[in-house]
């Protein structure tokens, strides 16, 4: 009766089969995962923006990475700007998505460490290859706040680190290379600054990461789970439907064929 299960066709079509469940609830389960990590991530964003500033030397200090549990805190600083080694970071975008350059400044702080302040971003108002122009920061001896980020890497943005780019244009952030081209100690990662608000809203402070999207992750996972338990439903319906053509056409060939016609 299902002898034809033996044929290389269907067993071919069998093994598909048995390769395809578990595949796809592997897939569902990796979904998940993304989606656990998702949740996690913006849990950790929302309490590291609502929690209470603190001095950013107490989290971070010359050459060590961010701690991945205080990324995105708040932090606060005493110094001043040292606007004569800003540099520009090329191809950043703006949440309008034009395309620009975010502006990096030294912070000195009162031990003569130094802050990697993120200012925010400005528009490309010149060639590529053109130092452009910025705004001024605030004169003097003043207090920043921004969330405090980690150092930026190829494998974390995706964004290539060209060499050879003009004077004071970097790709990345990294408070290693600043380092070593101020001659300084320089805080582990940057922040992004949130105050004081610059003159004339430019460069334009760089908004806090959105935490509430958590994607389509388990949306993806339960498609693929429905997938598995869709694939053996679908063999047992190609199964029954083969069973019956076979049966139908064995029985047509049994049935006797009626008398000719008589010709006349």
């Amino acid at each position: 009766m299902y002898r034809f299960l033996l044929s290389r066709q269907w067993v071919i079509l069998t093994l598909i089969t048995l390769l395809l469940i578990p595949t796809m609830i592997e897939l569902g389960f990796w979904q998940l995962h993304r989606h656990q990590h998702r949740v996690a991530q913006n849990q950790q964003i929302g309490d590291a923006l609502a929690a209470k500033p603190l001095p950013a030397e107490r989290l971070t200090s010359p050459g060590k990475p961010v701690p991945r549990a205080e990324i995105h805190r708040r932090v606060f600083a005493k110094g001043t700007f040292d606007t004569a080694h800003e540099v520009v970071v090329r191809r950043r975008t703006n949440s309008d998505s034009e395309v620009g350059f975010h502006v990096l400044t030294p912070f000195v702080l009162d031990d003569g460490k130094v802050l990697l302040v993120n200012r925010g971003w400005i528009p490309a108002n010149g060639a590529q290859t053109d130092f452009p122009k910025i705004p001024a920061p605030a004169r003097g001896e003043v207090t920043v706040t921004g969330r405090l980020m980690a150092d930026e890497t190829t494998a974390a943005s995706g964004i290539k680190n060209i060499k050879g780019l003009p004077a004071r244009q970097i790709m990345l952030i990294s408070s290693g290379q600043q380092a070593r081209a101020l001659g300084e100690q320089v805080l582990g990662g940057f922040i992004e600054q949130t105050a004081p608000d610059p003159k004339g809203g430019t460069p334009q402070l760089i908004p806090a990461p959105d935490h509430s999207d958590i994607g389509p992750h388990m949306a993806y996972a339960v498609q693929w789970w429905l997938f598995s338990a869709a694939v053996p439903v679908g063999w047992v319906v190609l199964v029954r439907r083969e069973r019956r053509d076979r049966a139908e056409a064995a029985t047509a060939e049994k049935t006797p064929a009626g008398p000719e016609p008589a010709t006349v």
